[in-house]
């Protein structure tokens, strides 16, 4: 059996322990090469470059 917690925490202190976890917006970017958002310290989606050199094949198509 697992333990179980010796008091009642209440709705306050329990949402006050929980605020923390709250999601947040990513930060977004400008890419230099392509001008679309893209998320900072990532490889552009797009285009594919990253710090100015091309990190990803975004020519072919996706295999499944």
């Amino acid at each position: 059996m697992a333990p179980l917690p010796k008091k009642k925490r209440s709705v306050s202190r329990k949402r006050r322990h929980r605020t923390h976890i709250a999601a947040t917006i990513p930060h977004l970017i400008v890419c230099t090469q392509c001008h679309s958002p893209k998320r900072s310290h990532m490889a552009c989606a797009v285009c594919g470059t990253y710090n100015g050199r091309q990190v990803l094949d975004v020519a072919r198509e996706p295999t499944v």
